[in-house]
């Protein structure tokens, strides 16, 4: 047996947020004009040196630096390579600062960079605009700035940087595979530069992260990543970092990099690990990714523990690394703050503090032939976990004999699309071009104070449900006044719109302070589904009910879909995602039907998830498809044929699903389009999707208010691929993020922009008009 000396403890990135959001409420502030720049640099300096220290603290042997930034790390590296686009070459002389929150927000005169998701997480990054290899440099500091703000300290990091590869197929490029790979080549020489500083202010390790190599790439892309490490290596020893997906075919290649080691992901691929020992040249450091950085659930720690030793008896302790699977931006900062969860619960938990504690153990559990420690630790969790009411696997007699096995027949409407349509359109007449908006309007200081005040027993249901209703009559009527051909009752009741629905459901629980970044200030609280799910009661009909009797225009019912509820929660592992996603799947079916009851004829079952949970695999999508879109036909299936159903989605490429969308069998699909430019162009392009379609018109994650022509542009975009009887206006989110005096303005303007096109098209003419598409 190999000599077991040290085993190292690593970590690849830690949450940038705070424990009270530091982060979020720095960077509003700043944005707001309530504090300088140093104020928040300031702010940002105490969390990294926190962070820093609390690591170290933790034993932690290798502690990462530069994971942390101000908005998104994505959007570092393009800055730190000098890639501006030049609509935003004016803000350089407002510094670097100024610039990346332009290039992420947008300016008056500039649209935000496009945005989507991290792989398949609820993380959203700044995607890169690459065009010229030549114009790429060094153009920053920040990764050397931060590592010398640890050494300060005492720390020595592994600085962080996402891999020139993976950067560069992460991006928006023009050209082909050999064009990828000469951007890829010249933004490893701009790394090789920062790297050689990093070296000669102490760094002896570079953490590269090249997530891509999980991913099916073509054999053009695959040898990309040697041209680019040709010319990194050398200049410092190199860690690359692979997450999310089993490397496969890439795991050859990967080893064959002149780097010094790698890092697998044995959260989602366990298995291979077998490969990689067998793989591993002399020189190559593992490490392995035993602790899941992406769950909120106590780590196996015997299996883990099995786990690295059978490494660390094939490789030797010294060329064995333990750490997280990725990196812990993903899952809140600290359970022990956690104060109102029940025990039993909360002790099955294990947030980023908990797991550097778990890391640490394994590490050093790794090498003891006695670890005593260990042991105790794994049958405390089991003593824990066997006195919850809801650890065993789901087994609600209510539920599964409703769930176990699902009538096939309930998957299906009542009518085919066709007729579905006739119905709908005498139940609603709507004009070409229909207006609405996804479903909420924007929530005031005053709005949440009042939900707080009812959280914490400071005003009675009757004094916050009478605010509630001001609140939906207030938004009632500024849909009227501004022109919406269907309104919403606008959520002034919803902290968020996962939460508002588990808040009422069965089987969930939920944190105080479990706060997860998903994108620059945006934050979200995932609620921990742990139990069997069910409905005890009507969840949106009081509110929704009562916004439709203020009106005779038509109100939709907002809903969240059953893959969103499970993707934007932190479900226990021990459970079949299609079951827990059926169970979801009745309780909104219920609800459906009573909406209907409620008068309710326009509902709306949001799933902006189901692209972010496409398996990263091709060949493990289509069952996942399966059981994704089944889960909401069941939701659906079940609405009368005069019912108009519609979801939305955001911020992914949609082409690659098409046939799951056309499979859900909604009647209206609304869809990202504003800032992600090249979303919408699978699902659009392809006329035989055949329903009516609302590719989003106005980026609400930017400050900007867009002009009456530049929504109208972007109208008419829509009306070269689908008719107007096909197309609706509508902004690509929910408007809570937003300022009222932005919405006044936005929605004045798209409401106008949709007048004027229509006009466009009467003046037209019929021939004209039916050659723009085949209208739905």
């Amino acid at each position: 047996m190999a000599t077991r000396s040290a085993v190292a403890a690593a970590n690849l990135g830690f949450p940038r947020i705070g424990r009270g959001r530091e982060l979020k409420s720095a960077l509003e502030r700043f944005w707001a004009g309530k504090s300088s720049a140093g104020e928040l640099e300031s702010t940002a300096l105490g969390l990294r040196e926190r962070h820093w220290q609390l690591q170290a603290a933790a034993k932690i042997g290798i502690v990462p630096s530069n994971d942390f930034s101000l908005y998104d790390h994505v959007l570092d590296a393009a800055a730190l390579v000098g890639a501006v686009p030049e609509r935003f070459r004016a803000e350089r002389a407002r510094g670097e600062l100024a610039t990346c929150f332009a290039m992420a927000r947008g300016t008056p005169g500039a649209p935000a960079m496009e945005m989507t998701k991290w792989f398949d997480t609820n993380y959203h990054y700044i995607v890169p605009e690459l065009d010229a290899p030549e114009a790429l440099h060094l153009a920053s500091d920040k990764p050397l700035r931060e590592y010398r703000e640890a050494r300060a300290l005492g720390i020595e990091t592994r600085p962080v940087l996402l891999g020139p590869v993976s950067f560069v197929l992460l991006s928006r490029t023009a050209g082909n595979a050999e064009s990828r790979a000469r951007l890829a080549e010249r933004v490893a020489d701009v790394y090789a530069e920062l790297i050689d500083r990093l070296a000669g202010a102490g760094a002896e390790w570079i953490q590269l992260d090249e997530p891509c190599l999980g991913l099916d790439l073509a054999d053009q892309d695959r040898w990309i990543f040697p041209r680019a490490y040709d010319r990194v290596s050398g200049h410092a020893r190199l860690a690359v970092a692979t997450y999310f997906s089993d490397l496969r075919e890439n795991l050859p290649l990967a080893m064959r990099l002149p780097i010094d080691a790698l890092h697998l992901d044995l959260v989602r691929a366990p298995g291979q690990l077998a490969r990689a020992l067998d793989l591993a040249p002399s020189r190559m450091t593992l490490s392995l990714g035993v602790v899941n950085g992406r769950g909120v659930w106590r780590t196996d720690l015997g299996r883990a523990l099995a786990t690295v030793r059978d490494a660390v008896d094939r490789l030797g302790a010294s060329r064995v690394q333990v750490a997280p699977s990725c990196s812990l931006l993903h899952v809140p900062i600290d359970r022990d703050i956690e104060t109102s969860l029940p025990a039993a619960l909360r002790e099955r938990l294990a947030f980023a503090t908990q797991k550097l504690d778990e890391v640490a153990l394994l590490a050093r559990a790794a090498t003891d032939d006695n670890p005593m420690e260990l042991l105790e630790h794994a049958a405390a969790r089991r003593q824990q976990t066997s006195a919850l009411p809801h650890d065993a696997p789901l087994t609600g007699a209510r539920v599964l004999h409703r769930a176990e096995p699902i009538d096939r027949g309930m998957l299906v409407r009542e009518a085919a699309f066709a007729e579905r349509r006739r119905v709908q359109r005498e139940r609603v007449p709507l004009p070409p071009l229909p207006t609405t908006t996804i479903g909420s309007l924007p929530q005031t200081a005053e709005v949440r104070r009042m939900r707080a005040a009812l959280r914490r027993g400071h005003v009675t249901n009757r004094e916050y449900e009478a605010f509630m209703r001001r609140e939906i009559e207030r938004g009632i009527r500024f849909q009227e006044e501004v022109g919406l051909d269907v309104l919403v009752h606008g959520e002034f009741e919803r902290s968020d719109m996962v939460e508002y629905f588990a808040e009422q459901l069965e089987g969930f629980a939920f944190t105080e302070h479990g706060w997860v970044q998903s994108y620059g200030s945006r934050c979200v609280k995932p609620p921990l589904l742990h139990g069997d799910v069910s409905r005890p009661h009507p969840l949106t009909v009081a509110w929704s009910r009562y916004a439709q009797s203020l009106t005779t225009r038509p109100v939709k019912g907002m809903l969240t879909g059953p893959v969103t509820m499970l993707q934007w929660s932190f479900v226990r592992d021990d459970v079949a995602p299609a079951l827990v996603a059926t169970q979801v799947a009745l309780a909104l079916r219920d609800e459906v039907a009573d909406l209907e009851r409620a008068g309710i004829h326009v509902i709306q079952v949001d799933e902006p998830a189901l692209r972010e949970a496409l398996p990263l695999r091709r060949d493990e999508r289509a069952e996942y498809l399966q059981w994704a879109t089944d889960a909401f036909r069941l939701a659906t299936g079940g609405a009368h044929a005069e019912t108009q159903i519609h979801t939305h989605m955001c911020y992914a490429e949609f082409g690659e699903i098409l046939n799951a969308v056309v499979r859900m069998d909604a009647d209206v699909l609304s869809l990202e389009a504003a800032r992600s430019r090249t979303a919408a162009t699978g699902v659009l392009e392809a006329q035989s999707y055949g329903r009516a379609l609302g590719p989003g018109v106005y980026d609400v994650h930017s400050p900007r208010v867009p002009s009456v022509d530049e929504f109208a542009e972007h109208i008419r975009r829509a009306l070269e691929i689908a008719g107007p009887e096909q197309v609706w206006v509508n902004p690509d989110c929910g408007l809570k993020t937003r300022s009222w005096s932005e919405v006044r303005a936005a929605l004045a303007n798209m409401v106008e922009a949709a007048r004027v096109v229509r006009a466009e098209l009467a003046a037209e003419g019929p021939p004209l008009v039916e050659r723009r598409g085949t209208a739905a």
